[in-house]
Protein backbone atom coordinates (compact mmCIF):
# COMPACT_ATOMS: atom_id res chain seq x y z
CA UNK A 1 0.00 0.00 0.00
CA UNK A 2 1.10 3.57 -0.90
CA UNK A 3 3.03 5.00 2.64
CA UNK A 4 0.18 8.17 3.78
CA UNK A 5 1.10 11.44 5.31
CA UNK A 6 -1.11 13.82 6.16
CA UNK A 7 -0.10 17.46 6.11
CA UNK A 8 0.54 18.99 9.39
CA UNK A 9 1.50 15.97 10.56
CA UNK A 10 5.25 15.61 12.16
CA UNK A 11 6.36 12.96 9.12
CA UNK A 12 4.60 15.37 6.17
CA UNK A 13 7.61 17.47 5.60
CA UNK A 14 10.64 14.98 5.77
CA UNK A 15 8.65 12.60 3.20
CA UNK A 16 8.06 15.51 1.17
CA UNK A 17 11.72 16.29 1.11
CA UNK A 18 12.77 12.76 0.54
CA UNK A 19 10.70 12.55 -2.81
CA UNK A 20 12.00 15.69 -3.62
CA UNK A 21 15.17 14.61 -3.51
CA UNK A 22 14.52 11.47 -5.58
CA UNK A 23 16.52 12.16 -8.30
CA UNK A 24 19.78 11.86 -6.99
CA UNK A 25 21.51 8.82 -8.71
CA UNK A 26 24.05 6.46 -7.38
CA UNK A 27 26.26 6.83 -9.87
CA UNK A 28 29.71 6.52 -7.57
CA UNK A 29 28.64 2.98 -7.49
CA UNK A 30 29.07 2.23 -11.07
CA UNK A 31 31.08 5.27 -12.34
CA UNK A 32 34.70 3.10 -12.37
CA UNK A 33 33.18 0.44 -14.32
CA UNK A 34 31.95 2.55 -16.58
CA UNK A 35 35.02 4.69 -17.37
CA UNK A 36 36.87 1.34 -17.93
CA UNK A 37 34.20 0.56 -20.94
CA UNK A 38 34.30 3.63 -22.41
CA UNK A 39 38.07 4.19 -22.08
CA UNK A 40 38.26 0.67 -23.90
CA UNK A 41 36.00 1.56 -26.63
CA UNK A 42 37.51 4.51 -27.20
CA UNK A 43 41.14 2.68 -27.58
CA UNK A 44 39.89 -0.02 -29.05
CA UNK A 45 36.49 0.85 -30.96
CA UNK A 46 34.21 -2.44 -32.35
CA UNK A 47 36.92 -4.97 -30.81
CA UNK A 48 35.76 -3.52 -27.44
CA UNK A 49 32.41 -3.11 -28.22
CA UNK A 50 31.90 -6.81 -29.05
CA UNK A 51 33.96 -7.73 -25.89
CA UNK A 52 31.79 -6.29 -23.79
CA UNK A 53 28.82 -7.40 -25.58
CA UNK A 54 29.68 -11.20 -25.04
CA UNK A 55 30.65 -10.29 -21.38
CA UNK A 56 27.14 -8.99 -21.01
CA UNK A 57 25.31 -10.93 -23.31
CA UNK A 58 25.94 -12.21 -27.15
CA UNK A 59 28.04 -11.23 -29.57
CA UNK A 60 26.59 -9.43 -32.50
CA UNK A 61 27.55 -11.06 -35.78
CA UNK A 62 27.29 -7.88 -37.49
CA UNK A 63 28.10 -4.63 -35.29
CA UNK A 64 26.21 -2.52 -37.37
CA UNK A 65 22.81 -2.74 -39.76
CA UNK A 66 22.37 -0.59 -42.52
CA UNK A 67 20.14 -2.87 -44.45
CA UNK A 68 17.96 -4.49 -41.38
CA UNK A 69 14.66 -5.73 -42.52
CA UNK A 70 12.27 -2.96 -41.78
CA UNK A 71 9.71 -3.36 -44.16
CA UNK A 72 9.56 -6.72 -43.59
CA UNK A 73 9.03 -6.76 -40.14
CA UNK A 74 6.29 -4.05 -40.09
CA UNK A 75 4.32 -6.75 -42.53
CA UNK A 76 5.23 -9.68 -40.49
CA UNK A 77 3.44 -7.34 -37.08
CA UNK A 78 -0.39 -8.55 -36.39
CA UNK A 79 -2.63 -6.35 -37.96
CA UNK A 80 -3.62 -4.27 -34.56
CA UNK A 81 -0.21 -4.04 -33.61
CA UNK A 82 1.17 -3.01 -37.45
CA UNK A 83 -1.62 -0.42 -37.44
CA UNK A 84 -1.13 0.81 -34.04
CA UNK A 85 2.51 1.51 -34.56
CA UNK A 86 1.84 3.24 -38.12
CA UNK A 87 -0.61 5.22 -36.31
CA UNK A 88 1.36 6.02 -34.13
CA UNK A 89 4.02 7.43 -36.10
CA UNK A 90 1.76 9.64 -37.92
CA UNK A 91 0.32 11.24 -34.88
CA UNK A 92 4.11 11.69 -33.21
CA UNK A 93 5.24 13.40 -36.99
CA UNK A 94 2.10 15.28 -36.98
CA UNK A 95 2.99 17.35 -33.28
CA UNK A 96 6.30 17.52 -33.55
CA UNK A 97 6.01 19.65 -37.18
CA UNK A 98 4.64 22.36 -34.86
CA UNK A 99 7.73 22.40 -32.91
CA UNK A 100 10.05 23.36 -36.15
CA UNK A 101 11.71 26.43 -35.45
CA UNK A 102 12.70 28.78 -39.10
CA UNK A 103 15.20 31.35 -36.70
CA UNK A 104 14.53 34.83 -37.71
CA UNK A 105 16.68 37.62 -39.15
CA UNK A 106 15.95 41.59 -38.89
CA UNK A 107 17.42 45.12 -39.88
CA UNK A 108 18.22 47.48 -36.78
CA UNK A 109 19.51 50.62 -37.85
CA UNK A 110 22.46 48.86 -40.46
CA UNK A 111 23.22 46.11 -38.28
CA UNK A 112 21.35 42.65 -39.41
CA UNK A 113 20.86 40.51 -36.39
CA UNK A 114 19.32 36.65 -36.44
CA UNK A 115 19.71 33.54 -35.45
CA UNK A 116 19.98 30.65 -38.19
CA UNK A 117 18.54 27.23 -36.90
CA UNK A 118 20.09 24.08 -38.29
CA UNK A 119 19.76 20.23 -37.13
CA UNK A 120 22.80 18.06 -36.35
CA UNK A 121 23.97 16.03 -39.05
CA UNK A 122 23.72 12.91 -37.18
CA UNK A 123 21.57 11.36 -33.77
CA UNK A 124 22.06 8.60 -31.90
CA UNK A 125 18.55 7.00 -30.06
CA UNK A 126 19.33 4.36 -27.38
CA UNK A 127 17.12 1.84 -26.70
CA UNK A 128 17.00 -0.40 -23.77
CA UNK A 129 17.11 -4.19 -24.76
CA UNK A 130 16.98 -7.34 -22.17
CA UNK A 131 12.85 -7.47 -20.11
CA UNK A 132 12.54 -3.35 -21.82
CA UNK A 133 12.07 -3.40 -25.06
CA UNK A 134 10.21 -0.62 -26.44
CA UNK A 135 9.04 0.27 -29.94
CA UNK A 136 7.17 3.32 -28.75
CA UNK A 137 10.43 4.37 -27.32
CA UNK A 138 11.86 4.47 -30.31
CA UNK A 139 9.01 6.25 -32.36
CA UNK A 140 9.46 8.70 -30.17
CA UNK A 141 12.85 9.59 -30.11
CA UNK A 142 13.76 9.37 -33.84
CA UNK A 143 10.68 11.05 -35.45
CA UNK A 144 11.60 14.34 -34.08
CA UNK A 145 14.98 14.04 -35.21
CA UNK A 146 13.68 12.75 -38.41
CA UNK A 147 11.25 16.59 -38.12
CA UNK A 148 14.24 17.93 -36.83
CA UNK A 149 15.76 17.25 -40.73
CA UNK A 150 19.03 15.48 -39.01
CA UNK A 151 20.60 13.88 -41.65
CA UNK A 152 21.03 10.42 -40.29
CA UNK A 153 19.78 8.60 -37.24
CA UNK A 154 21.41 5.69 -35.65
CA UNK A 155 19.78 3.70 -33.55
CA UNK A 156 21.75 1.76 -30.57
CA UNK A 157 19.81 -1.76 -29.12
CA UNK A 158 21.03 -5.40 -28.43
CA UNK A 159 19.18 -7.33 -30.96
CA UNK A 160 18.10 -11.19 -29.87
CA UNK A 161 17.94 -12.66 -33.19
CA UNK A 162 14.71 -13.50 -33.30
CA UNK A 163 11.18 -12.59 -34.15
CA UNK A 164 10.92 -10.69 -31.12
CA UNK A 165 12.97 -8.32 -32.56
CA UNK A 166 10.35 -7.28 -35.29
CA UNK A 167 8.84 -4.42 -33.72
CA UNK A 168 11.52 -3.07 -32.83
CA UNK A 169 12.56 -3.03 -36.85
CA UNK A 170 9.39 -1.88 -37.72
CA UNK A 171 9.34 1.25 -35.42
CA UNK A 172 13.01 2.34 -36.34
CA UNK A 173 11.63 1.33 -40.30
CA UNK A 174 9.01 3.94 -39.58
CA UNK A 175 11.35 6.25 -37.88
CA UNK A 176 13.66 6.48 -40.59
CA UNK A 177 16.33 5.09 -38.92
CA UNK A 178 18.85 4.80 -40.99
CA UNK A 179 21.45 2.29 -39.00
CA UNK A 180 20.94 -0.23 -36.04
CA UNK A 181 23.64 -0.84 -33.50
CA UNK A 182 23.61 -4.23 -32.61
CA UNK A 183 24.56 -3.26 -28.90
CA UNK A 184 23.99 -2.11 -25.53
CA UNK A 185 24.96 -0.81 -22.01
CA UNK A 186 27.14 1.60 -22.11
CA UNK A 187 29.60 0.19 -24.51
CA UNK A 188 26.91 1.03 -27.47
CA UNK A 189 26.89 4.75 -25.67
CA UNK A 190 30.52 4.70 -26.00
CA UNK A 191 30.42 4.04 -29.48
CA UNK A 192 27.60 6.55 -30.23
CA UNK A 193 30.17 9.80 -28.38
CA UNK A 194 33.30 8.37 -29.73
CA UNK A 195 32.78 6.56 -33.08
CA UNK A 196 34.40 3.09 -34.11
CA UNK A 197 35.31 1.31 -37.30
CA UNK A 198 31.72 0.66 -37.84
CA UNK A 199 29.64 3.25 -36.07
CA UNK A 200 30.00 6.55 -36.94
CA UNK A 201 30.16 8.84 -34.46
CA UNK A 202 27.21 10.99 -33.12
CA UNK A 203 26.47 14.78 -32.41
CA UNK A 204 23.74 13.75 -29.81
CA UNK A 205 22.84 10.70 -28.19
CA UNK A 206 18.51 10.26 -27.02
CA UNK A 207 16.94 7.16 -24.96
CA UNK A 208 16.55 5.79 -21.30
CA UNK A 209 18.83 3.14 -20.42
CA UNK A 210 19.79 1.78 -16.90
CA UNK A 211 22.20 2.79 -14.67
CA UNK A 212 25.33 2.16 -16.44
CA UNK A 213 23.31 3.96 -19.69
CA UNK A 214 22.69 6.87 -17.24
CA UNK A 215 26.03 6.93 -15.83
CA UNK A 216 27.90 6.52 -19.46
CA UNK A 217 25.49 9.42 -21.23
CA UNK A 218 26.75 11.65 -17.69
CA UNK A 219 30.38 10.77 -19.19
CA UNK A 220 30.74 11.09 -22.46
CA UNK A 221 28.92 14.52 -22.56
CA UNK A 222 30.85 16.90 -24.11
CA UNK A 223 32.18 15.10 -26.58
CA UNK A 224 28.37 14.86 -27.52
CA UNK A 225 24.93 16.35 -26.50
CA UNK A 226 22.72 14.48 -24.75
CA UNK A 227 19.05 14.37 -24.01
CA UNK A 228 19.02 14.41 -20.03
CA UNK A 229 20.04 11.82 -17.29
CA UNK A 230 16.62 9.21 -17.29
CA UNK A 231 15.99 7.97 -14.12
CA UNK A 232 13.12 5.56 -12.75
CA UNK A 233 9.79 6.22 -14.38
CA UNK A 234 7.26 8.65 -12.27
CA UNK A 235 3.35 9.67 -12.07
CA UNK A 236 1.93 12.22 -10.07
CA UNK A 237 -1.81 11.91 -9.22
CA UNK A 238 -3.97 14.80 -7.93
CA UNK A 239 -7.25 13.94 -6.67
CA UNK A 240 -9.95 15.80 -5.34
CA UNK A 241 -13.08 14.21 -3.40
CA UNK A 242 -15.28 14.28 -6.73
CA UNK A 243 -12.24 11.92 -7.93
CA UNK A 244 -12.92 7.93 -8.98
CA UNK A 245 -10.57 5.54 -7.20
CA UNK A 246 -10.69 3.50 -9.30
CA UNK A 247 -9.12 5.46 -12.26
CA UNK A 248 -6.52 6.58 -10.04
CA UNK A 249 -5.19 3.54 -8.81
CA UNK A 250 -5.09 2.72 -12.57
CA UNK A 251 -3.02 5.39 -13.36
CA UNK A 252 -0.94 4.61 -10.66
CA UNK A 253 -0.14 1.10 -11.67
CA UNK A 254 0.49 2.23 -15.36
CA UNK A 255 3.46 3.51 -14.20
CA UNK A 256 4.42 1.12 -11.04
CA UNK A 257 4.52 -1.61 -13.48
CA UNK A 258 7.17 -0.06 -15.18
CA UNK A 259 10.35 -1.34 -12.37
CA UNK A 260 10.68 -1.40 -9.13
CA UNK A 261 12.03 1.42 -8.57
CA UNK A 262 9.47 3.67 -10.19
CA UNK A 263 7.32 6.24 -8.48
CA UNK A 264 3.65 6.41 -7.87
CA UNK A 265 2.66 9.30 -6.16
CA UNK A 266 -0.83 10.75 -5.06
CA UNK A 267 -2.15 14.24 -3.42
CA UNK A 268 -5.34 13.98 -2.50
CA UNK A 269 -7.98 16.09 -0.91
CA UNK A 270 -9.12 13.65 1.99
CA UNK A 271 -7.59 10.06 4.30
CA UNK A 272 -10.95 9.09 2.75
CA UNK A 273 -9.53 9.33 -0.83
CA UNK A 274 -6.12 8.11 -0.02
CA UNK A 275 -7.97 4.58 1.77
CA UNK A 276 -10.28 4.45 -1.46
CA UNK A 277 -7.26 4.30 -3.41
CA UNK A 278 -5.35 1.92 -1.52
CA UNK A 279 -8.06 -0.74 -1.89
CA UNK A 280 -8.36 -0.04 -5.49
CA UNK A 281 -4.29 -0.42 -6.30
CA UNK A 282 -4.88 -3.69 -4.07
CA UNK A 283 -7.90 -4.97 -5.84
CA UNK A 284 -6.24 -4.38 -9.23
CA UNK A 285 -2.53 -5.92 -8.53
CA UNK A 286 -4.70 -9.63 -7.93
CA UNK A 287 -5.09 -9.63 -12.08
CA UNK A 288 -1.88 -7.84 -12.88
CA UNK A 289 0.74 -9.73 -14.67
CA UNK A 290 3.21 -7.74 -13.44
CA UNK A 291 2.31 -7.59 -10.16
CA UNK A 292 5.37 -8.22 -8.41
CA UNK A 293 7.27 -5.57 -9.98
CA UNK A 294 3.96 -2.91 -9.41
CA UNK A 295 3.99 -4.11 -5.46
CA UNK A 296 7.40 -3.24 -5.13
CA UNK A 297 7.02 -0.02 -7.16
CA UNK A 298 3.46 1.18 -4.87
CA UNK A 299 5.73 0.28 -1.67
CA UNK A 300 8.10 2.83 -2.81
CA UNK A 301 5.45 5.73 -3.80
CA UNK A 302 3.54 7.59 -1.26
CA UNK A 303 0.13 9.39 -0.94
CA UNK A 304 0.08 13.13 0.29
CA UNK A 305 -3.28 14.43 1.96
CA UNK A 306 -3.38 18.21 2.00
CA UNK A 307 -7.08 19.56 2.33
CA UNK A 308 -6.81 22.82 -0.29
CA UNK A 309 -6.48 23.00 -3.90
CA UNK A 310 -3.98 25.90 -3.44
CA UNK A 311 -1.69 23.61 -0.91
CA UNK A 312 -2.05 20.55 -3.69
CA UNK A 313 -0.81 23.02 -6.28
CA UNK A 314 2.03 23.63 -4.10
CA UNK A 315 3.01 20.11 -3.17
CA UNK A 316 2.51 18.79 -7.40
CA UNK A 317 4.86 21.83 -8.25
CA UNK A 318 7.37 21.08 -5.32
CA UNK A 319 7.81 17.41 -6.56
CA UNK A 320 7.76 18.01 -10.48
CA UNK A 321 7.00 14.90 -11.35
CA UNK A 322 7.60 13.40 -14.93
CA UNK A 323 3.94 12.49 -15.48
CA UNK A 324 1.27 14.64 -13.94
CA UNK A 325 -2.14 13.34 -13.91
CA UNK A 326 -5.36 16.37 -12.52
CA UNK A 327 -8.21 14.29 -11.23
CA UNK A 328 -9.88 17.32 -10.58
CA UNK A 329 -13.03 19.39 -10.66
CA UNK A 330 -11.14 22.08 -13.59
CA UNK A 331 -8.10 20.55 -14.21
CA UNK A 332 -7.20 23.57 -16.62
CA UNK A 333 -7.70 25.92 -13.54
CA UNK A 334 -5.01 23.76 -11.23
CA UNK A 335 -2.78 23.05 -13.82
CA UNK A 336 -2.17 27.35 -14.21
CA UNK A 337 -0.94 27.01 -10.36
CA UNK A 338 1.74 24.26 -11.35
CA UNK A 339 4.83 25.06 -12.73
CA UNK A 340 6.92 22.29 -12.82
CA UNK A 341 5.23 19.02 -15.17
CA UNK A 342 7.08 16.58 -17.72
CA UNK A 343 3.67 16.14 -19.18
CA UNK A 344 0.16 16.94 -17.85
CA UNK A 345 -2.90 14.52 -18.04
CA UNK A 346 -6.11 16.74 -17.52
CA UNK A 347 -8.98 14.86 -16.29
CA UNK A 348 -10.42 11.31 -15.99
CA UNK A 349 -10.82 10.47 -19.68
CA UNK A 350 -7.09 11.14 -20.37
CA UNK A 351 -4.99 8.33 -18.79
CA UNK A 352 -1.00 9.06 -18.59
CA UNK A 353 -0.89 5.58 -21.35
CA UNK A 354 -2.30 7.59 -24.27
CA UNK A 355 1.03 9.83 -24.07
CA UNK A 356 2.93 7.21 -23.60
CA UNK A 357 1.70 5.69 -26.96
CA UNK A 358 -0.62 7.51 -29.27
CA UNK A 359 -1.35 11.41 -28.23
CA UNK A 360 1.99 12.64 -30.38
CA UNK A 361 3.73 14.35 -28.57
CA UNK A 362 7.17 12.56 -27.31
CA UNK A 363 7.09 10.22 -24.05
CA UNK A 364 11.21 11.24 -23.75
CA UNK A 365 10.23 13.06 -20.11
CA UNK A 366 12.86 14.08 -17.94
CA UNK A 367 12.11 12.46 -14.36
CA UNK A 368 13.71 12.83 -10.74
CA UNK A 369 12.24 16.65 -10.40
CA UNK A 370 14.39 17.87 -13.88
CA UNK A 371 11.25 18.97 -14.88
CA UNK A 372 12.41 22.18 -13.39
CA UNK A 373 14.95 22.82 -15.91
CA UNK A 374 13.90 20.51 -18.27
CA UNK A 375 11.56 19.47 -20.89
CA UNK A 376 10.08 17.06 -23.35
CA UNK A 377 12.32 15.60 -25.68
CA UNK A 378 11.26 17.26 -28.91
CA UNK A 379 12.97 18.50 -32.61
CA UNK A 380 14.37 21.83 -30.60
CA UNK A 381 16.65 18.67 -29.30
CA UNK A 382 18.33 18.07 -32.58
CA UNK A 383 19.07 21.25 -33.63
CA UNK A 384 22.08 24.49 -33.27
CA UNK A 385 21.62 27.76 -33.36
CA UNK A 386 24.26 29.96 -34.84
CA UNK A 387 23.73 33.84 -34.19
CA UNK A 388 24.05 36.38 -37.47
CA UNK A 389 25.51 39.55 -37.13
CA UNK A 390 26.53 41.92 -39.91
CA UNK A 391 27.20 45.52 -39.14
CA UNK A 392 27.47 48.91 -42.02
CA UNK A 393 30.54 50.81 -41.65
CA UNK A 394 28.38 53.36 -40.47
CA UNK A 395 26.61 51.33 -37.65
CA UNK A 396 29.83 50.27 -36.91
CA UNK A 397 31.12 54.13 -35.97
CA UNK A 398 27.76 54.89 -34.36
CA UNK A 399 28.66 52.38 -31.51
CA UNK A 400 32.38 52.22 -31.75
CA UNK A 401 33.16 54.43 -28.47
CA UNK A 402 30.95 52.52 -26.36
CA UNK A 403 32.19 48.93 -27.58
CA UNK A 404 35.94 50.10 -26.93
CA UNK A 405 35.14 51.45 -23.83
CA UNK A 406 33.44 48.38 -22.24
CA UNK A 407 36.53 46.37 -24.07
CA UNK A 408 39.03 48.86 -22.14
CA UNK A 409 36.99 48.37 -18.93
CA UNK A 410 37.60 44.94 -18.86
CA UNK A 411 41.36 45.01 -19.90
CA UNK A 412 40.64 44.04 -23.33
CA UNK A 413 43.07 46.28 -25.65
CA UNK A 414 43.27 43.89 -28.47
CA UNK A 415 39.43 43.96 -28.96
CA UNK A 416 38.99 47.90 -28.60
CA UNK A 417 42.05 48.06 -31.62
CA UNK A 418 40.24 45.24 -33.82
CA UNK A 419 37.45 47.71 -33.79
CA UNK A 420 39.02 51.17 -34.37
CA UNK A 421 41.05 49.32 -37.39
CA UNK A 422 37.62 50.01 -39.03
CA UNK A 423 36.79 53.21 -38.09
CA UNK A 424 38.82 56.74 -39.78
CA UNK A 425 40.65 57.94 -37.60
CA UNK A 426 39.18 61.19 -37.85
CA UNK A 427 35.55 60.18 -37.09
CA UNK A 428 36.98 57.92 -33.75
Amino acid sequence: MLATFLDGSPEFDAALDRFERRGEADFARVEPAVREILDAVRAEGDAAVQRYNERFGRRAPRLVLRDYPGAAALARLPADVRDALELAADRIQSFHGHQRDAGFRYEDDGITLGTRVLPVARAGVYAPGGKARYPSSVLMSAIPARVAGVGETILATPLSGTESDDPLYAAAHLSGIGAIVDAGGAQAIAALAYGTESVPRVDKIVGPGNLYVACAKRLVFGAVDIDGIAGPSEILVVADDEADPRLIAADLLSQAEHDEAAYPMLVCASELMAQGVDREVEEQLATLPRAAIARAAIANGAAFVAHSRERMAFIADLLAAEHLALHVVDPHALLARIRHAGAAFLGPSTPEAMGDYMAGPSHVLPTGGAVRFGSPLGVYDFVTRTSVIQYTPEALSRQARGVCALARLEGFEAHARAVEARIPRHTR
